[in-house]
């Protein structure tokens, strides 16, 4: 095993400037993922490439690690997300010759004894058994047997729930074995395997020490009711398996690595849904997909089928990257600054929406929508529904797919034309704010970060800070939010608080969705108009006394202002205005930080934070 080391005190150092913990800490994250990338993609040089790529990131980012402690986890997500993104960009490569990680020089004669001791044969095994696994499940193999993290810490570095950590690791064992057998090897090697394979790609100091214990192979209480538990020996070492330490090793691959970005050109419904009956012309299938729950992000495309009635084709897609608009007719793939609104301007609803957020929409909008609905759902879910022409009725089918995000690729043909019609902001994925304006006699003044994509989010997320005259402050980092009235802390809300009636791209919506749908939370009453065919939105919303209405830009698909009015004759308004470039006014921008705090957060007051903002009461 590897020596302990105070990675959170580095990791505090490091933040606070000491360059001696700098540079520890990154000789040890070098280490880790150095042996773990190769492990999860048999490709040295490319493991080497992304372990670059993941420090680099790791530098500039460090400082928004609010948990020293969770650093590890952290780690390895900027790290499986630059994997995931290689795989997305990188077409599959057919066959990839791969060198394993050449052992040094053992340390003593019985390693030196040891080395002998296996046959290439059982290498080439264990080699090709480990090759055909997905990558995900060699993500989790790696991150469960040998750097015994527990469930909490993978689902956090892979972007699921606790439960969803579980079954897949479930599945990769299942995978293996099934490898495995299929040179003859039982149930009872699945360990000694995953050890010769953990001892094959270490360093010679760790592979002497290596060992999987039982503690790490099981999966858990409710995934074994579930029927997915299964039973372990105890500690499995290197000896006690018969299988000793092994020198250098030269690997080729057949595709393998792959896996993970195969995405486009493999999707099809009938791996995520049953097959529900023929569908003609103009039919319709809309995909809905919750990588976190579905109060996180939402990933949507809709697929149309052709007017030859035999195959469907990408209209739009909305993913964690960007959005994208199919014109069929010019075989132009465009990239657009905005997510899809209705043409109609009525609100946008989602499968997964609760009843009283429906019907209140149902009633402001006097009209009944067509979604059936679904209820419930953790991370992974995923809703696809086919609105048939005939009848115009949508048929529902909801399917949980851990980690599965490549449902989410689609690959147009390769001699379509890809256009990227974004403005600046929009291509780098975020962008920094700024606040100004009056309510009543006081001035407003602020700025705040604004991610567009999902992708961007990781690491520029979401803030704002807000000054109302000289007494009031408000700010809100994402972790938590806070109000100060002359200097003392007056309330204190969960992050992402004062984000509600605000623009929220990098969930999945148009603003003007996203302003609509959070007065509806709050049956806050509105209506709905442009200006021009091409102009912008205007959104107004009465709650109580006080009138909002909100300037949208759709194109850019973000809030221009907000215009305030009370019955009382106050009146008031927030101006936004958008960094196009950032890099020479960066230093203005820094997201609110504040000394810890007794006082508990209470639920967030919604969209009505602006409402409260110009009476004044907290």
């Amino acid at each position: 095993m590897e020596k302990t080391v105070d990675h959170v005190r580095l990791v505090k150092r490091a933040q606070l400037g000491d360059k001696k913990s700098l540079d520890k800490l990154t000789e040890l994250a070098e280490e880790r993922l150095r042996v773990d990338l190769f492990r999860l993609t048999l490709q040295e040089d490319l493991a080497q490439e992304i372990v670059q790529e993941s420090l680099f990131e790791m530098f500039r980012v460090l400082n928004d690690l609010r948990e020293a402690h969770r650093f590890w986890p952290w780690l390895y997500k900027i790290a499986i997300n630059k994997m995931r993104l290689h795989y997305r960009t990188e077409k599959r490569r057919k066959a990839v010759t791969a060198s394993a990680v050449a052992e040094k020089p053992g340390h003593g004669g019985s390693e030196q004894a040891m080395a002998g001791a296996i046959s290439q044969e059982l290498k080439d095994i264990v080699l090709g058994a480990m090759r055909r696994l997905k990558p995900r499940h060699r993500t989790i193999l790696t991150m469960r047997c040998y750097r015994e993290m527990d469930y909490s810490q993978i689902a956090e570095s892979m972007g699921c729930s606790e439960f969803a950590a579980k079954m897949l690791f479930y599945r990769a064992k299942k995978s293996l074995r099934k490898q495995l057998s299929r040179f003859g090897f039982g149930k009872s090697l699945l360990l000694p395997a995953l050890v010769l394979f953990g001892k094959m790609t270490a360093s010679s100091e760790a592979a002497a020490h290596l060992t999987v214990s039982a503690a790490a192979m099981k999966v858990g209480v409710a995934a074994g009711a579930a029927g997915l538990a299964t039973s372990a020996p105890g500690i499995v070492s290197l000896a006690a398996a018969g299988v000793l330490a092994v020198g250098a090793t030269t690997v080729t691959l057949q595709g393998g690595a792959g896996d993970l970005g195969a995405g486009p050109d493999a999707i099809s419904s009938a791996q995520i849904a049953e097959k529900m009956g023929s569908l003609g012309a103009g039919n319709e299938e809309f995909w809905c997909y919750y990588p976190g729950g579905v109060s996180g992000p939402v990933m949507m495309r809709l697929l149309r089928w052709d007017s030859q009635q035999k195959d469907s084709y990408c209209k739009w897609l909305q993913n964690d990257q960007a959005a994208y608009y199919f014109d069929k007719g010019n075989d132009t793939v465009h990239i657009r600054n905005h997510r899809m609104w209705r043409e109609d301007l009525s609100v946008w609803r989602l499968p997964t929406d609760p009843p009283e957020l429906s019907e209140f929409l149902s009633r402001v909008e006097s009209r009944i929508d067509g979604t059936r609905y679904v209820r419930g759902g953790g991370a992974g879910l995923l809703v696809v529904s086919r609105r048939l022409e005939a009848g115009n009725l949508p048929r529902v089918t909801r399917r949980f797919n851990l980690l599965d995000e490549q449902y989410f690729l689609y690959g147009w043909a390769a001699r379509t034309q890809r256009v990227d019609d974004r403005d600046a902001m929009h291509k780098r994925g975020w962008t920094y704010f700024r606040l100004s304006g009056r309510i009543g006699d006081e001035d407003v003044t602020g700025t705040g970060r604004l991610p567009f994509v999902d992708s961007a989010r990781v690491r520029f997320g979401p803030w704002v800070k807000l000054k109302l005259g000289d007494a009031l402050e408000i700010g809100d980092n994402g972790q938590e939010a806070r109000v100060y009235y002359e200097g003392r802390l007056t309330a204190s809300y969960r992050g992402g608080s004062f984000f509600a009636g605000l623009s929220r791209p990098w969930m999945g919506l148009h603003t003007i969705d996203t302003v609509r749908r959070d007065a509806a939370s709050r049956q806050v009453w509105f209506e709905t108009r442009r200006k021009g065919e091409n102009g912008p939105a205007e959104v107004v919303l009465t709650p109580g006394d006080t009138k909002l209405t909100f300037t949208i830009d759709m194109d850019r698909d973000v809030i221009e202002r907000i215009e305030f009015e009370t019955e009382d004759g106050r009146a008031g308004e927030l101006v936004f205005s958008y960094l196009d470039e950032v890099e020479s006014t960066a230093e203005g921008f820094v997201s609110p930080r504040w000394r810890s705090s007794s006082k508990r957060h209470r639920a967030g007051p919604g969209m009505l934070w602006l409402v409260n903002l110009v009476d004044g009461k907290w």
